[in-house]
Formats: C-alpha cells, sequence, structure tokens
C-alpha cells in the first residue's frame, strides 16, 4: 500500500513537471513542488501514511533495495533529486566551499549519492538536501496539523519557501497562476 501512495505522488508530481516540459528548470521546479504539496493536501490519509511514521533504516533499505516500497521511495525522491541535477548540469548553483562540511556530512552525502548511482558535487547535494529539507519539513507540519495554531492558510509559506529555494538555486521565482 504504501508503494502505491508514492507512486501516486511520484505520478502527480512527475505530471506537473512534464506539463512543463518546454518551460524553464524554474517552472519546472516549481510545479513539481507545487503538485506535491497538493496532492498532500487533498490526500492527509496517504501522505501519513507513507511519511509520518519512519522510513526504513538504511541497513534495512540495503538488505531489501528492490521492495516495492524502497523502489517507489528512491523513485519519488529522484523527481526533485534529478531537476536538481539537470539544473547543476545548466548552470551550477552557489555552493559552500568544501571545507565547510563537516566530515561526517561528507560521509554521509558520499555514501548516499553512492546508493543511489548519482554525480552531483557532495556540496551542490548538500544545498539540494537543505532545501529539501525545508521543503518537505513545512510539508510535514502543514500536512499533519502542526502549525494551525498560528496559520489558517499556509500556502502562502509554502510560496515563500519556493522563493527562497528559487533564489538558493540561482532560478526566476514565478508566483503560481491563480485559479
Amino acid at each position: 500500500m504504501t508503494a502505491d501512495f508514492f507512486r501516486e505522488l511520484t505520478t502527480a508530481m512527475e505530471a506537473a513537471r512534464d506539463a512543463h516540459a518546454a518551460g524553464s528548470p524554474a517552472e519546472r521546479l516549481l510545479a513539481t513542488c507545487r503538485a506535491m504539496r497538493a496532492w498532500a493536501i487533498a490526500h492527509p490519509a496517504e501522505f501519513g501514511w507513507i511519511f509520518a511514521s519512519p522510513i526504513p533504516a538504511a541497513a534495512s533499505a540495503r538488505a531489501r533495495p528492490d521492495s516495492s516500497r524502497n523502489l517507489a521511495g528512491r523513485d519519488f525522491e529522484l523527481v526533485f533529486l534529478e531537476q536538481i541535477e539537470d539544473l547543476w548540469a545548466d548552470a551550477p548553483f552557489p555552493i559552500p566551499p568544501p571545507e565547510n562540511l563537516a566530515p561526517s556530512v561528507r560521509r554521509q552525502l558520499q555514501a548516499y549519492a553512492a546508493s543511489l548511482g548519482r554525480k552531483l558535487p557532495i556540496e551542490a547535494l548538500h544545498v539540494a538536501l537543505s532545501c529539501w529539507i525545508r521543503l518537505y519539513g513545512l510539508l510535514c507540519m502543514e500536512v499533519l496539523n502542526q502549525l494551525d495554531f498560528v496559520y489558517s492558510d499556509l500556502a502562502p509559506i509554502y510560496e515563500e519557501t519556493l522563493r527562497d529555494i528559487a533564489r538558493t538555486l540561482g532560478l526566476d521565482y514565478q508566483q503560481a497562476a491563480q485559479t
């Protein structure tokens, strides 16, 4: 069931990305991120099912790398990561100097990149994951109602986060189309 929910979310994100195939990298990435939020808001129970419980530890994921849950989860994470790789290939964004990353962070990022067979420089991967953590963290807090004590509408906060992420990645931010 978890794999099915991952696939549904991944399909929604890919469809949004592909709907902007002729657009700029910023348009594609922002559409992907907005589709992730739209799916999560429309499917809070499913979102909770796949994200509110711990993801299997890396050791168990390595033990069963071809389980449908692990494959579906990997496909989900690659929707964002592959776009970051494309951005990097076209116009590298600012990254921290290598010495700014703690040795343990560097080792963990190297292991992660190797597990996926990715070639993004470790410092660029660090920036990408920092962006992802902000976006995903906010989305989790929204869907799990952790910010209801302050906000009744987190759409503007999500857009602020997208604007900041676009700036971090050297992209032109485009406001979401009003519906």
